[in-house]
């Protein structure tokens, strides 16, 4: 598999995003790189693919800056591009929470590594004898491709509503040890944060998220792939593109079995929003919600 694909993030204070963007969008075209560059002015978190030496080039580049130093990427290979473009976008939040008061930039809630929750999990508690929960603060049709054993799943629609989601149960974690966990590291960071303001002091970030994990230590006590927001659809344990896909027009998970079914047209319809035969397709105006990378 000759692409590579790789997925990163940071929250640090830009303050010359004009001048950035414009900078990151030029050196990604002349590499010949493709997908989704997110800055705001609490960080940046990025998905990339190209040739090795590109994806090197680009990131010896950005860590010369120094906010970007320490800057860590999750790496998967391809045999295909899974982005069909370049873009380097300004937002109000790398990754929307409308929580203003959470700012990581200012310091991070604690983390578990791969291989230490690994151990809790193979126990049924962590270090203290404390029972671990597994929080998954993604979205419900990310979950619905794979998650951890047991993992407590709110059915988000949008990580906007984790805040009252979680305030709503907040005595369902009282005594626990609970460890908030996303694809690569982003989501779980704000939540845990805003879980340790509210009270819940034994909470744990996954480092690096599930990608992390999968590279760490394969699919030990996860069930299914993961969920990622490119054209690959989800990877396996192995860091391997899966055979699930999902539909462009509802967003639903299309299984191996659900793509042999004469209801599936990819790119258009999936058995379960099959529309009748005269009817217009309505796939490509959703088909770029892949695109966007939320980790």
């Amino acid at each position: 598999m000759s692409i590579v694909n790789i997925a990163a993030y940071k929250f640090v204070t830009l303050d010359d995003i004009a001048t950035l963007r414009p900078a990151l969008l030029e050196r990604c075209q002349a590499l010949d790189l493709k997908g989704t560059i997110l800055l705001a002015p609490e960080g940046i978190n990025l998905f990339l693919a190209g040739a090795s030496e590109s994806i090197g080039a680009f990131l010896t580049g950005l860590r010369a800056d120094a906010r970007f130093t320490d800057l860590e990427v999750k790496e998967s290979l391809s045999e295909d591009q899974p982005f069909r473009r370049m873009l380097v976008r300004q937002k109000k939040e790398i990754i929307t929470m409308k929580m203003p008061v959470i700012k990581p930039a200012d310091g991070r809630a604690p983390g578990v590594d791969p291989a230490t929750l690994k151990r809790w999990l193979d126990a049924g508690q962590d270090d203290e004898g404390r029972p671990v929960v597994m929080l998954d603060t993604r979205n419900d049709f990310e979950v619905d491709v794979g998650t951890f054993d047991n993992a407590v799943d709110y059915r988000l629609t949008k990580f906007s509503e984790f805040p009252d989601v979680i305030a709503a149960h907040r005595a369902d974690f009282e005594g626990k040890t609970i460890v908030s966990f996303c694809t690569g590291g982003i989501r779980c960071e704000k939540a845990a944060i805003y879980m340790r303001d509210i009270g819940l002091e034994h909470t744990y970030q996954l480092d690096g998220g599930i990608l992390k994990y999968f590279e760490d230590v394969g699919g030990a006590h996860y069930q299914g792939d993961c969920f990622v927001f490119d054209y690959r659809t989800a990877l396996t344990p192995e860091l391997a593109p899966s055979t699930t896909k999902q539909c462009f027009a509802c967003r639903a998970v299309v299984t191996a079995e659900d793509q042999r079914s004469p209801d599936y047209v990819e790119g258009q319809q999936c058995p379960a929003c099959a529309t009748p035969a005269d009817a217009p397709a309505t796939g490509a105006a959703s088909a770029t919600s892949l695109a966007a990378p939320s980790a």
